[in-house]
């Protein structure tokens, strides 16, 4: 059966869900029937119940049984209840406890079957009851958890995807032609959907995730596929480049350009040279000189008569990146303009005539730069930095304002070359692996809290020197269930422990101008310490900080922690970085021992490869990979480069989809490319 155009209707179509059920949904990123059917559990609850004779102390385990009292709810604490009954397993009787569960009273009677999953107390036979997995013995098997938030819950949840399944799931056609899936032995769309949501068995919960991951990666490089092929057809303009002003500004330089520089450099311009538009990824480890290059792309594009576009994250590196090429292309006569939230009515005005009639000859910005009224009158060179942080619809937001002008994606967190190569197809790839000569390798070690006064004497020591610290924290304020330092408590901390240095607290919830004047006053040298979140983990370049400390490190991604670091080790002085942590498990002490030991992105890209199945190292994110929702790029990748080799041997036989077995792939195709476009 081929997909019914009913499955993509809006989610309020379905029953139970009003206009605050669909505001509720679109906060999880589900807008139609279809994201309710592929929206799949994280993880299974327990798999089977357990006799009580075979129940360790302590264990978690599901137990099913007879509702033998009526349950009842007394409160302890502030804002904190039980809902206590006996349940009668077999011939025993134990105690069950819910806390905080208080509508359970009601839906919970005298002789009702239930199965509950909960932690097993042996010496009072008793069990903390997580959740209430089923209100009879019919439903054995693995019970689902999603992903949700304080606008939906797990049940709603799971009882709207249970009526989608219902009345659509045997209408969503398969995206996955049929040969495709008899070659490799996966279930159809409406199979994997009910293992995915409702599995019998461990096993059939992972013969329906090898599907659905199979099928995500599958989506995702016909994506890729059908974007190289448009790539490779569409004409860009070719940019008839000034030498000799090229010339001149390499020797404007105060350093000389590394010999990786240089090749991309010349990698750039070949593309920029000839009328076919360039679609280049720039990888380069943290403060390996990708700015530099840009500059470059965006001199050439100019000398050419062209506008170039700078488009970056956040407003703290679009101003840094203002002023450095600013700097740069001003003795050139080159207008540059910076374009971000912040920017005063007035001079946005100003900056939008100016773009329009070609004044300025570069802008640089945040998201700023694809709102409506910002046109430019020939613009040639968009180059988007931290690609990863902005979705296709974005980037296409800001090409879409110029006659197909050439594309640089830069990315400061490299990935493996085969990996980059699979999931970014559509793009050719440049790469600077090694750091601008006269840098010192910063001195990295891992600390635990125990040894603390080490941290502080190397502090004092760079303190004394002159030289300036970032101390940085997960957190923003004080959390009830996870007790980490934070930046709150942490900058109290060392304004005391520190009294004779200027200690300042820099974090995301600032406004933009509170975070550009304190950056302004750390790049002045006017601060000691600056206690941050991550806020500071892209772009900010203070040569002046040699020093820093990541407090309870194990809670960032690896690949953050390696971008964190690059914040440092930019003037010609030694520096140092500490990561503070105390990990529980095996695989955090191998992650804190990795990041210590390895300063090359490149070697701790290669050494997540290695470490893959121990879990999310990069975070998703920072890692620089699309974000997939089943499978993952890193411990998945054999399954991704076979998605990659059969979409582009489909693209290839036939671009325009046109076969009838490729219908349903192409309206999920569509569907996506809709999506993606109101994002």
């Amino acid at each position: 059966m081929t997909i019914n155009e009913a499955a993509f209707s809006p989610a309020t179509d379905l029953k139970g869900v009003g206009v605050k059920t669909g505001e509720g949904l679109r906060t999880l990123g589900i807008c139609s029937i279809y994201d309710l059917l592929f929206y799949f559990p994280y993880r299974y609850d327990e798999l089977a119940s357990l006799p009580l004779d075979q129940l360790m102390d302590g264990q978690k385990v599901m137990l099913k049984g007879i509702v033998a009292t009526a349950p009842y709810q007394n409160f302890f604490g502030y804002h904190k209840s039980r809902v206590s009954f006996k349940m009668r397993i077999d011939h025993d009787i134990i105690m069950v406890n819910f806390f905080n569960q208080p509508w359970l009273t009601k839906q919970l009677e005298i002789g009702q079957k239930v199965a509950i999953y909960g932690k097993y107390n042996l010496a009072k036979q008793s069990l903390s009851a997580y959740k209430l997995v089923a209100k009879s013995h019919g439903d054995d098997g693995m019970a689902p958890v999603y992903s949700v938030n304080r606008h939906i819950k797990q049940k709603k949840l799971q009882s709207l995807i249970d009526e989608a399944i219902a009345e659509y799931g045997s209408q969503i056609g398969n995206a996955v032609p049929d040969w495709l899936r008899k070659k490799y032995q996966l279930m159809s769309d409406q199979e994997l959907v009910e293992g995915m949501h409702h599995p019998k068995s461990p096993a059939q919960a992972k013969a329906a995730r090898r599907s659905a991951v199979f099928r995500e990666f599958f989506i995702f490089q016909m994506q890729m596929a059908l974007l190289a092929s448009s790539n490779r057809q569409h004409k860009g303009q070719a940019k008839k480049y000034d030498l000799k002003e090229i010339a001149a500004l390499t020797k404007s330089l105060p350093f000389e350009l590394s010999a990786d520089q240089k090749q991309v450099i010349n990698e750039i311009f070949a593309d920029m040279f000839v009328d076919r538009q360039m679609h280049r990824l720039l990888q380069g480890d943290v403060g390996s000189g990708k700015t530099i290059v840009a500059v470059f792309a965006i001199y050439g594009a100019i000398t050419a008569g062209y506008q170039a576009a700078l488009m970056v994250p956040t407003e703290i590196l679009a101003s840094q990146h203002f002023k450095k090429i600013d700097d740069l292309l001003r003795p050139f006569g080159v207008r540059v303009a910076l374009l971000t939230g912040s920017t005063k009515a007035m001079e946005r005005r100003e900056i939008y005539k100016e773009l329009a009639d070609g004044t300025i000859n570069c802008v640089i910005g945040t998201h700023a730069l694809i709102q409506d009224k910002v046109a430019f009158k020939k613009l040639g060179l968009v180059i988007i930095d931290e690609q990863h942080r902005f979705g296709v619809a974005q980037r296409l937001a800001l090409l879409n304002k110029g006659d197909h002008p050439d594309l640089l994606a830069m990315t400061a967190t490299p990935i493996p070359r085969t990996l980059a190569l699979t999931v970014y197809g559509d793009m050719d790839l440049s790469e600077i692996r090694h750091l601008p000569a006269g840098r010192k390798p910063i001195i990295s070690s891992w600390k635990t809290s125990s040894e603390m006064d080490q941290v502080y004497a190397l502090m004092r020591e760079q303190l004394a020197r002159g030289f300036q610290i970032y101390a940085v924290t997960p957190l923003i304020s004080e959390s009830a269930t996870i007790d980490l330092e934070n930046a709150e408590e942490l900058y109290k901390k060392l304004a005391h422990d520190f009294p004779g240095q200027h200690v300042v607290l820099l974090h995301g919830q600032m406004s933009g101008e509170e975070k550009e004047e304190i950056m302004s006053q750390f790049s002045a040298g006017q601060i000691d310490i600056l206690v941050a979140t991550s806020v500071i983990e892209v772009g900010v370049d203070v040569a002046n900080a040699n020093m820093m400390v990541i407090f309870d490190a194990d809670r960032f991604g690896l690949s953050q922690l390696h971008q964190l670091r690059g914040r440092i080790g930019r003037g010609q002085t030694q520096s140092y970085c500490v990561f503070l942590a105390d990990p529980k498990t095996a695989a955090g002490k191998q992650r804190m021992q990795i990041v210590a030991a390895t300063t090359n992105g490149f070697k701790l890209a290669e050494e997540d490869l290695k470490m893959r199945g121990e879990g999310d190292l990069f975070g998703k994110a920072q890692s620089g990979l699309p974000e997939f929702k089943v499978g993952n790029a890193v411990t998945d990748y054999k399954t991704l480069v076979a998605a990659k080799e059969v979409a582009s041997e489909i693209v290839a036989s036939d671009p325009d989809l046109a076969g009838d077995e490729l219908a349903d792939l192409k309206r999920v195709l569509d569907y996506n490319r809709l999506v993606q476009a109101r994002a």
